[in-house]
């Protein structure tokens, strides 16, 4: 995005954000506002377990369901395929259930259709249903580029007794997305960088407010949360990181922006060594990146180090098994530093030689900060 021209600001969120125990079975309550014939993308893996809670729960009416799998990536080809086969129903209302892809996917094609749409994850691993932008991704899984949509989702239904039964690292990795969002909303207003709403605008207060609230909820609350799920169970931490994870980082990162700490994200997907771990956790490392690149506090580095650390979050190359070698790290780098990417939204010109360096940097200061206090 460019630099704001312009003293108008501007915040967009979802029509209505759900959270709460069992909300999933309250599904054809909700759609039942925009129409009966309901089409449903879900991830492949969650067609029998929840798609089989979705159709008892619609009970008579459930042969106006229309369930389709997603495949694994949100590319433009699936975006395509999904396109077509929902055309062939006509229904009145998409609805995402899944992962952020599959979301990302269902968003796409509700936007294409200029349908209504449902977003409802099934883990707290990024902010993706809230906001109203898909992320495209190659089939290999290197991302591309972003579609923005005219409106965010009409509804995201956040069903936490489905959400805290999924695997712990989801909910660890969406603290990782998360934990971008108040460093990565102050580089943008630093710079004075349009944010992602329409064709940019200037960022309103209560976005920056709500940056600042999620990273605090982290603090307060993510290793709780951690340890709460593992024992399986919902505590008020757990939701509160839950919020944290979806709506306030969703909001946060649409109406500030990101800069530095997705940019490395957006680098390290060119290495297939880490197509295999998560968006966040990916976005931790690349957090404190940004944070040694713009030169902050020494106290502000180390407390994001600590609390990665308490919650399992990687902090090196080593931990994303990446070899630091020259041409691995330029190649994040050049990635990361590419003209026009969300990096030249921090407040000063960056270069790959600039990422090169700093990502060496983050990785020395990480293991120097774990060998002085006898962390492994």
């Amino acid at each position: 995005m460019p630099h704001v021209k312009s003293t108008t600001r501007a915040f967009a969120s979802p029509g209505k954000y759900i959270q709460g125990p069992g909300e999933m079975n309250r599904l054809k309550e909700y759609t039942s506002v925009y129409g009966n014939k309901v089409f449903v993308l879900i991830d492949k893996y969650l067609s029998d377990s929840i798609g089989s809670q979705i159709k008892l729960s619609y009970g008579e009416d459930a042969d106006q369901l229309y369930f389709d799998n997603f495949t694994g990536e949100s590319t433009l080809a699936e975006i395509d395929r999904v396109t077509k086969l929902a055309k062939g129903i006509a229904p009145s209302i998409i609805v995402g259930v899944g992962g952020g892809k599959t979301l990302d996917t269902a968003k796409a094609v509700a936007a294409s259709m200029e349908l209504p749409v449902i977003s409802a994850p099934t883990a707290a691993s990024t902010d993706a249903p809230t906001s109203g932008l898909s992320v495209i991704y190659t089939e290999e899984g290197e991302q591309t580029h972003c579609i923005f949509h005219k409106s965010n989702p009409d509804i995201v239904l956040v069903d936490t007794e489905i959400i805290v039964k999924a695997p712990v690292r989801f909910l660890v990795s969406g603290m990782g997305d998360a934990l971008s969002t108040y460093f990565e909303a102050r580089a943008n207003a630093e710079s004075d960088t349009a944010n992602y709403v329409g064709k940019g605008y200037k960022r309103c207060r209560a976005a920056m407010a709500i940056a600042e609230m999620c990273y605090n909820i982290l603090l307060e609350d993510g290793l709780a949360a951690k340890l709460s799920a593992e024992a399986g169970v919902c505590t008020e931490a757990v939701e509160n990181v839950i919020e944290a994870n979806t709506l306030l980082s969703g909001v946060g990162f649409e109406n500030t922006g990101c800069a530095g700490g997705h940019a490395v994200n957006e680098g390290l997907t060119v290495l297939e060594e880490t197509h295999h771990f998560y968006h966040g956790e990916k976005v931790a490392f690349g957090t404190i990146c940004q944070l040694v690149l713009e030169n902050r506090p020494k106290e502000e580095i180390e407390e994001v180090i600590a609390f990665c650390l308490s919650v399992g979050l990687p902090t090196t190359l080593k931990d994303l098994h990446v070899e630091p070698t020259y041409e691995k790290v330029m190649a994040v780098a050049k990635r990361a530093a590419i003209e026009g990417g969300i990096a030249h939204a921090e407040p000063f010109n960056v270069t790959p030689e600039l990422f090169y360096n700093c990502i060496l940097a983050t990785d020395a200061m990480v293991r120097n900060y774990k060998l002085q206090r006898g962390i492994q």
